[in-house]
């Protein structure tokens, strides 16, 4: 059978998305490693799902999948593209969704200039909650990296995330330890790689190594646990904007308990089969 899909991006990070309310199929892991090839597929950072809701108090259920095939959490630059794509296929009509995800809800809201803003709830910084390994929580901690002592903060966004501030994002050796970081021991579920170099109180810039991605032109998670980890480190006052590889998200934290807001565009690419 044939599938319709969109190719999508947020800041260059880049998506498939497929509308599995209009249409029926089983996705598989496979298919997502298969699509996700740059070379032989689609070629994509994830795949994403519009599914009907489990909860009915939601609007939509959003699924998804790396391009190794790994099924994450959640992913804020796929949400904003989420939220372009159901009201672009006419899915809703509404402007403000409720999404149920594998991390929790989130709630987005497409604004009249055509930005996307993305209520992802209250940041976790429990370490069990994260999942990461450690006696007590605290705002960063000491990890050790092939020999070098990291100073880290942790922190959950629906996914994992560990923050790591360097003083150049431009000569930061992302590709080196991001790998190593992702993988570490302490993160059992492996974990998102932020490099955040902050430049003033309300601007910084911002490089993350995503867990079986790679580097990517902009991660949504990631940059709302670097402004967590800036601002509750004292680093940084909300709002803050983060530049990223692939462009401008602004981050609006007011502390602990609260949730963190996402705002940033979302943008069409082109549409296509694929057979299944």
């Amino acid at each position: 059978m044939l599938l319709r899909f969109t190719k999508m991006h947020g800041l260059g990070n880049d998506f498939m998305v497929i509308d599995l309310i209009s249409q029926h199929a089983h996705i598989q892991p496979k298919h997502a490693k298969q699509w996700g090839d740059r070379h032989t597929g689609v070629g994509f950072d994830q795949l994403l799902l519009v599914e009907p809701p489990h909860n009915p108090d939601v609007d939509f259920r959003y699924r998804i999948f790396n391009s190794d095939g790994s099924e994450v959490e959640q992913c804020g630059n796929g949400a904003r593209c989420f939220a372009r794509f159901v009201l672009d296929k006419r899915l809703t009509m509404k402007r403000q969704i409720r999404v149920e995800t594998k991390g929790g809800i989130i709630e987005l809201n497409i604004r009249p200039d055509g930005q996307i803003s993305v209520d992802m709830g209250p940041p976790r910084m429990v370490p069990a909650d994260i999942p990461f390994l450690a006696d007590n929580e605290a705002l960063s901690y000491p990890l050790e990296v092939e020999g070098q002592l990291l100073e880290i903060a942790a922190v959950s966004m629906g996914n994992p995330h560990s923050v790591l501030r360097v003083e150049d994002v431009d000569t930061a050796p992302v590709h080196q330890l991001g790998p190593k970081i992702e993988h570490h021991p302490r993160f059992p579920q492996r974990v998102n790689a932020g490099f955040i170099q902050v430049i003033d109180r309300q601007h910084a810039k911002l490089r993350v190594w995503e867990r079986g991605a790679g580097e990517t032109q902009a991660c949504g998670t990631g940059a709302c646990a670097a402004a967590v980890a800036a601002i509750s480190q004292g680093w940084m006052d909300s709002p803050v904007q983060l530049d990223l590889p692939g462009g401008r998200l602004s981050i609006e934290w007011a502390g602990a308990g609260q949730p963190v807001i996402m705002t940033g565009p979302a943008v069409r690419v082109f549409e296509g089969q694929v057979r299944l």
